[in-house]
């Protein structure tokens, strides 16, 4: 039976209500705070020019994701009339309106960022993007002109609204050009194409007319009828996705490059698009839609065949917000605002280009490396370095376990972990968990492959995993079709743990290896994420798993664990007694001290269990990326907590948890952050480092982040983030320290860990 979350554990001290909603941060707005971190990175003037772009376009991927998920949630709460209470004791209308505040806010210092200090400063470093065509010379403007006729003509699909065709569906994220046309005083020859299109748009002007005088009536602000009955009519035109966002035209100056954005090109020609008549306006809008997806998993009869419909609807999703271009038409405003439904509070007026996540693309432009980070290449494991002659990765792993820290090391063991099981003809089976994959996964072909040689291959491919359904579908679809045995997930449940399991023949009977780790079989997302792992031919590691795999195909539950720990039913109680234990050690006066790593903490249960682990005197400390629900420096409650997040080129993904047990301390690596959805709804898995070279590198990667002074961010009493003081103390970057120690660690194999000198004491 998994606790509510919502209950204080069991042994909480009466003297506090560690329940206390005053005691909690709301879940949406701490994660707004951690979007604001990376945005300071942005504004960072110490980080190359081009990095800032990058993190800039990061924020704005963010966002996106924010809206179509939890936003479009809350709004779901509040129409429905929920009433219940967050963590932090607010109703679902009082968390939107201030997220929705906040947004507002949020987005204003983005443009601020961007117009204000970027483009100055890439005008600066020779390179100017233009977001105004009337400010082209003619040389340019002529460029363009032939460009939108050569390239962007022909792709381009004009949409109007008629008596037989209705508003058009404007799909989420696309950047997309509204206009009003009307028609050119001389009329087109009788029976042609040109006088039957001035007859339908004639007509769409006069239904726009009716709809809006019948639905809207007079316009809340001035009084003034919709009128388009001027001859005016709405049109609009989806910026091709397919072409490239920044489109380099002849420069002015010799030793300088030059871009326009793709719409300013499309806004320029409109007129081309619409023959016979005249562009009144256009003016670029963007809408992001409603993209949760809530499944009836236990009423379906086909998970796969549900969520393939789940997807097709995603496009129709409820519009969460609306943003348009300052300097919109009034009229064509109108006209959006009422087709989208949308109220005050998600309506956002953009005074710049809609849609930074262009700027990654700008990013990728050559010729700017100078103003990148230098590019980091993953080392090699030293200890699969120079292996003696005949020794293979299992005879490498059997010998001792091996630990992974990526992108430090490389991803390449993982692969040739499952891509050498597949061609060993002494390995019987390979069974593994895939939640995100890469678009050309070689782990997933080493699959295929290893099913095609006879093996027997089980992969459990968690369809439901947020925006990777259809990779996922389609990876699951190659693998049944190979000959694996494909498992869709579980009902009620998504499987977020990493786990790999290879069975190979030996001389001296079967041998299990195990692969664990804290992120995805994501070559991909590997150079971009920190996540550790470890291989391992423990046979206590092997029966677990097998274990595991057991219950994710069968339902069947061990009759105990030799080392894995399992959400949902596992993880929390063994979290909740790994903390009571560390109080029990402050209580008789002995070592206690937590320090946790994490992406997200957000699950009361476990704070309320942090909260009184710090009132019995137990040093905690916390390394939280993103979402963070507890407070700190809370009086008799959290004055023994510290929070600190780094934002750096890597996203932090790591699950690091070490709990000093007296004087035995035990260090642990998870799939899971300490929230509701990994504790309650997700399988899960915990395993404990066993290895001493294991455990010390894992902690060594601790104690590097709680001295980092660069990137850290630390939460204050006041439940803001401020970068950390760096008055009398040395400059250290967490992940720039683990590079150079990869590098030096690579460069000396035979003793990884003597590059690994850094110590805590190092940054005083």
């Amino acid at each position: 039976m998994v606790r509510n979350e919502a209950q204080a554990p069991a042994g909480t001290a009466k003297a506090v209500d560690f329940t206390n909603p005053a005691f909690y941060t709301n879940r949406e707005l701490s994660w707004l705070d951690f979007n604001y971190r990376i945005l300071d990175e942005a504004r960072d003037r110490e980080n190359p020019l081009f990095e800032r772009l990058k993190f800039l376009s990061i924020t704005a991927s963010n966002l996106d994701e924010f809206f179509m998920v939890r936003v479009a949630s809350l709004k779901d709460m509040s129409e429905g009339g929920y009433s219940g209470h967050d963590i932090a004791g607010m109703t679902a209308d009082q968390q939107l309106s201030a997220v929705q505040k906040k947004c507002h806010e949020f987005m204003d210092r983005q443009y601020s960022t961007l117009m204000r200090s970027l483009v100055p400063s890439l005008r600066s470093s020779n390179m100017e993007v233009l977001f105004d065509h009337e400010s082209l010379t003619k040389q340019q403007a002529d460029f363009c002109d032939r460009y939108f006729d050569e390239v962007i003509f022909p792709v381009l699909t004009p949409m109007a609204m008629d008596s037989s065709r209705p508003f058009p569906l404007v799909r989420n994220k696309t950047l997309n050009i509204g206009a009003l046309i009307s028609r050119k005083p001389k009329a087109a020859p009788e029976g042609s194409i040109e006088a039957m299109v001035q007859e339908n748009l004639t007509r769409t002007g006069e239904r726009v007319a009716r709809k809006a005088a019948k639905d809207n009536g007079k316009d809340s602000k001035d009084g003034k009828e919709i009128d388009l009955k001027d001859g005016t009519m709405f049109a609009t035109v989806q910026v091709p996705s397919v072409l490239p966002r920044v489109i380099e035209i002849p420069c002015t100056k010799e030793g300088t490059r030059t871009g326009i954005l793709l719409e300013e090109i499309i806004e320029r020609n409109m007129g081309k698009l619409f023959s016979g008549y005249n562009v009144v306006c256009a003016n670029a809008y963007r809408i992001t839609r409603n993209a949760d997806m809530t499944l009836d998993e236990d009423d379906a009869d086909d998970l796969l065949d549900e969520i393939q419909k789940k997807l097709r609807k995603r496009q129709w999703g409820e519009v969460i917000r609306f943003e348009y271009e300052d300097g919109m038409d009034k009229k064509l405003f109108k006209i959006l605002k009422k087709e989208f439904g949308v109220g005050a509070d998600a309506i956002y007026k953009i005074s710049g280009p809609l849609d930074l996540t262009f700027l990654m693309k700008l990013y990728g432009m050559k010729g700017f490396e100078n103003l990148k980070e230098k590019p980091y290449v993953p080392q090699p494991v030293p200890a699969l370095m120079n292996l003696p002659d005949g020794m293979n990765l299992f005879d490498a792993i059997r010998e001792k376990d091996i630990f992974l820290s990526h992108p430090y090391e490389t991803f390449d063991p993982v692969v040739n972990f499952i891509s050498s099981a597949a061609d060993d003809p002494d390995v019987l089976a390979i069974k593994i968990t895939l939640y995100r994959v890469s678009g050309h996964s070689p782990i997933v072909a080493a699959l295929a492959r290893a099913a095609e040689n006879g093996k027997q291959v089980t992969a459990l491919v968690e369809l439901k995993a947020r925006f990777d359904e259809e990779n996922n579908i389609q990876w699951a679809e190659m693998l049944e079709k190979a000959g694996c045995h494909v498992i869709y997930g579980l009902v009620g449940l998504k499987t977020h743990s990493k786990i790999a399991l290879v069975v190979r023949r030996e001389e001296d009977g079967i041998r299990r290896y195990v692969h664990l780790a804290t992120g995805n079989y994501n070559d991909s997302t590997a150079k971009l994420y920190t996540d550790c792992g470890i291989m391992t031919a423990s046979p206590a590691y092997g029966e677990d798993a097998t274990a595991v795999f057991n219950m994710l195909s069968g339902y069947s539950e061990p009759k105990h664990w030799n080392r894995l720990t399992l959400a949902p039913i596992w993880l929390r109680p063994k979290l909740y007694a790994l903390i009571d234990r560390e109080i029990s050690h402050a209580k008789a006066n002995e070592n206690a001290h937590i320090i946790a790593k994490m992406n997200a903490l957000c699950d009361p249960g476990i704070i309320a269990k942090l909260y009184e682990a710090s009132s019995a005197g137990v040093k905690i400390e916390l390394i939280v990326r993103g979402i963070c629900c507890l407070k700190v420096g809370i009086p008799g409650v959290s004055e023994n907590i510290t929070v600190r997040s780094i934002v750096g080129r890597f996203l932090e993904h790591a699950r690091i948890f070490w709990f000093a047990n007296g004087e035995h301390s035990e260090i642990y690596m998870a799939s899971a952050d300490w929230m509701p959805r990994n504790l309650n709804r997700r399988v899960e898995i915990m395993f404990p480092l066993e290895d001493a070279d294991s455990a010390r590198a894992a902690r060594h990667i601790l104690d590097v982040q709680l001295a980092d002074t660069m990137k850290a961010h630390v939460l204050m009493p006041d439940n803001t983030y401020e970068k950390v003081d760096r008055r009398g103390k040395a400059l250290i970057g967490a992940q720039a320290t683990l590079m150079k120690e990869a590098i030096e660690a690579a460069a000396d194999p035979h003793d990884p860990m003597a590059s690994r000198t850094f110590t805590p004491a190092a940054a005083e």
